[in-house]
């Protein structure tokens, strides 16, 4: 079978998916300064590439899935299939201004908004009603304003470094996260889109397995029926008889979450010998 050609961005982008990929089964290995990352299995080829071009580089088809932040396929307009959303690496493009300066009043004359998101910062300038030039940047766009623009749209996680550089949000433009997606051209060949669909279950396998965690406990006979009644589960519990006719052994899946609160309350209902293990993969 062909190989599958997958693009990864650089830096977290990368750090993310790899660590994604190891514990789908496949680990990952890059050597310093190189742009071919070797992953465990003879069937994927792997290439790195900067996240704005990932989109574009799909739908040319010279690559059949990859890995990028939604906000980059709108910024390029790729033409290409969404697999899973992944959840991580969430920012939001937001349209930030100098803290002194009243957004209203940016309205009443021609402002210079410096970006990197330029047809997403169109967009949304426009649809704003503003009167707007826009400045196209290459990195460090917290540090243009005042000086040298009005405003700037930018990605950001927790809008510190917007603070850190006297910057107020007064808009959020998108919300992104990264994205496995896919070339139609490749989702087109039978094998490929079988490869695809697998590695997508298995990395939202990864994703689930993330949130949840194993409570193994015992519990005895007379009190089993209570127990059971009061358990959350993904499905039905997994239930065996204890040896000598000393009661149940019950295994049920949980949100991490969920565990501070449920533990207390099982050992009320009668649970014994509570044992929490992380799972690795829920494929549900």
């Amino acid at each position: 079978m062909e190989k599958l050609r997958i693009l990864i961005p650089k830096g977290r982008i990368f750090d993310n998916v790899a660590k994604l990929f190891a514990e789908a089964g496949f680990p990952v290995s890059l050597a310093d300064r190189t742009y071919r990352p070797q992953i465990g299995a003879d069937w994927l080829d792997a290439k790195i590439m900067k996240p704005q071009n990932v989109g574009e580089l799909l739908e040319l088809g010279s690559h059949d899935a990859g890995f990028t932040g939604i906000d980059w396929i709108r910024e390029s307009g790729a033409d290409v299939e969404e697999i899973l959303d992944l959840g991580m690496d969430r920012v939001r493009i937001v349209a930030a201004i100098p803290a002194e300066l009243d957004g209203a009043a940016l309205k009443n004359k021609r402002i210079v908004a410096a970006t990197e998101y330029v047809n997403l910062a169109g967009e949304w300038l426009e649809k704003s009603g503003y009167n707007y030039r826009i400045l196209r940047t290459y990195g460090a766009t917290e540090v243009f304003p005042p000086d040298d623009a009005d405003m700037i749209i930018d990605n950001t996680a927790s809008g510190q470094t917007l603070r850190d550089n006297g910057l107020k949000i007064i808009d959020t433009v998108l919300e992104s996260s990264t994205r496995f997606i896919a070339s139609k051209e490749a989702l087109k060949n039978r094998e490929k889109r079988d490869r695809i669909e697998e590695l997508a279950m298995l990395f939202q396998a990864v994703l689930d397995g993330r949130d949840m965690v194993m409570l193994e406990m015992n519990v005895a006979g007379d009190r089993f029926a209570g127990l059971v009644a009061g358990l959350p589960a993904m499905q039905s519990p997994t239930v065996a008889p204890l040896h000598g006719n000393g009661g149940f052994a019950v295994k049920i899946a949980v949100k991490k979450n969920d565990v501070p609160e449920l533990i207390p309350r099982l050992k009320k209902l009668g649970a014994a010998d509570i044992v929490e293990y992380d799972l690795r993969k829920v494929v549900a």
